[in-house]
């Protein structure tokens, strides 16, 4: 309760008698809210421990079923094998030393892609003109996948480190852009009205008003990119890149290695949950009006 609020419940009773249970009442409102937030925490908890259930369950009928004689363990290997596997993999170097250059790849494409994305995207949002300008390119260009660009640039660029990077770079840039550009177009006009009616120059609105109510959106388009740009990387090094997570995997893929090629899965989802949680605990950080 406020001071104001506590001097009305000290002074009800002599001067509004009937306004004394009024002011127990506000005092019942004022508590409650913590009751609900210490329920919520420990509902979070519980979430958190229902959703391993599923996990354990799945790890268990692997392991079973990786065991049994129904399939070979050449084509499901059981999960502690493959925990044996990824533990090899670290030791001797060979999964550190991958894993390494596709988070170098994906940080530096993603990296440049989405800073240029919420840049353009935030200039196209806010001057229309720009956005009718360049629209109909960005209509074009976003629908075309990532790997489509991928014969095109291993003409102009060949085989090697930038290769991987302008391809992570264009998968992240149109996503990102394109949602900034929802974001900043979304925001309440009213917002931006009473900003200017008390004399804010578009600058202070755009930093102040309108970025930060289309933090949300943009949000949504970096933890979605951040996953698809691990998808692409992992493709790309299949594909065209003698080194990374991907190549590692058709290395095993030729040696019939389904321990080595399911380390590999695992590192990948591993990787894309790190980035999503890291874009949600930003996001968090950065839009605590919500």
């Amino acid at each position: 309760m406020t001071e104001f609020e506590n001097k009305i419940a000290e002074t009800a009773p002599a001067a509004y008698p009937d306004a004394a249970p009024k002011a127990g009442k506000w005092r019942k409102l004022y508590e409650r809210p913590k009751h609900k937030l210490k329920s919520s925490g420990e509902n979070d908890l519980k979430n958190s421990v229902l959703g391993f259930i599923p996990i354990i369950v799945l790890l268990i009928i692997w392991e079973a079923a990786g065991r049994s004689d129904f399939i070979s363990k050449g084509l499901l290997p059981p999960f502690t094998e493959v925990m044996a596997q990824f533990y090899e993999l670290v030791k001797n170097g060979i999964l550190i030393e991958n894993l390494g250059r596709s988070i170098i790849r994906v940080l530096a494409g993603f990296s440049m892609g989405a800073l240029l994305g919420i840049l353009v995207g935030t200039v196209m949002g806010w001057t229309r003109y720009i956005d009718k300008l360049f629209n109909p390119l960005i209509s074009v260009l976003y629908p075309i996948p990532a790997l489509g660009w991928l014969p095109i640039l291993m003409l102009y660029m060949g085989i090697g480190e930038a290769l991987p990077i302008a391809i992570i770079f264009i998968c992240s840039f149109f996503p990102v852009c394109y949602n900034t550009i929802c974001g900043i177009k979304n925001v309440d006009k009213n917002y931006i009205l009473a900003a200017k009616t008390m004399g804010a120059s578009n600058m202070k609105i755009l930093k102040t008003i309108v970025f930060p109510l289309a933090l949300p959106t943009i949000f949504t388009g970096l933890r979605l990119e951040a996953g698809m740009a691990w998808r692409v990387i992992i493709a790309a090094e299949m594909v065209a890149i003698p080194t990374g997570i991907g190549a590692l995997m058709m290395k095993a893929e030729s040696l019939i290695r389904m321990d080595i090629i399911i380390v590999c899965l695992l590192m990948l989802s591993i990787m894309t949950f790190i980035f999503e949680r890291f874009f949600m605990k930003l996001e968090d950080a950065l839009t605590k009006w919500k």
